[in-house]
């Protein structure tokens, strides 16, 4: 295993000296545009940031969960997700750290967890990933794949409780 990098790093050399590709100048033109790309992006993952607090420190966060707890048992999904679910697409951090406290409560082994930790993992946090890969392609019309995707999480938040019930 310790192997597999520089055999990659050589032959990456072997393939560019075949093909007579300058290698040291397409490694400084890549850093160059990593480093432009990186500062784009600047702007669009500092929204998503101040947005994620706004949401946690206006309480929009807690009055959400009041109101969707009920919706949310009803389709299968445990009241005590409800938090898990509207913080995920928000903040991995945030959302891991409840992760973390609906385990430390209920145990790792309960119903509430398992569900918790699927639900976790076959979720994504769709604003921070839109920001990065949307402002890389320089889309503006993001409203139709966010809601396709924050739907497409929701399904599977669904499946995943359950899936979790009946295994």
């Amino acid at each position: 295993m310790a192997l597999i990098i520089p055999v990659i790093f050589v032959a990456v050399f072997v393939f560019a000296a075949i093909k007579k590709v300058n290698v040291y100048q397409s490694f400084t033109d890549g850093i160059r545009e990593a480093f432009t790309f990186t500062v784009s992006l600047l702007p669009c993952l500092a929204a998503v940031f101040m947005m994620c607090q706004l949401f946690e420190v206006s309480h929009l966060s807690d009055l959400f969960t009041k109101w969707l707890a009920p919706v949310f048992g009803a389709l299968g999904i445990p009241e005590e997700l409800t938090k898990l679910v509207l913080i995920k697409p928000f903040s991995g951090s945030g959302s891991l750290a409840y992760l973390t406290s609906i385990i430390e409560t209920y145990g790792a082994d309960s119903y509430i967890a398992r569900c918790a930790c699927v639900c976790f993992g076959s979720s994504e946090t769709v604003f921070y990933i839109s920001a990065v890969y949307f402002a890389g392609l320089k889309v503006k019309k993001l409203a139709l794949p966010i809601v396709c995707i924050l739907v497409a999480t929701f399904i599977s938040t669904v499946l995943a409780c359950l899936i979790c019930k009946i295994m």
